[in-house]
């Protein structure tokens, strides 16, 4: 693991994100939002790094208006 790449649990991407850690790993189950995968039999990880291009893709493809008539 490199100095800027770091690994997120639910419960991380909660407090960075403010949506819900049980909602992080509903998506991870079902296929949706950024990928992540397992470390060892039971804990699942994110990278930061792929969890903050997906917030970035998920603004780009969403932000309305800021247009000057």
């Amino acid at each position: 693991m490199t100095e800027d790449e770091t690994y997120l649990r639910a419960r991380q991407l909660e407090v960075l994100t403010g949506i819900p850690e049980a909602t992080w790993r509903w998506w991870a189950h079902v296929g949706y939002g950024p990928e992540s995968f397992k470390l060892g039999p039971r804990r699942r990880v994110w990278k930061k790094s792929v969890v903050l291009a997906w917030i970035a893709e998920q603004e780009q493809r969403t932000t309305r208006g800021g247009q000057v008539a």
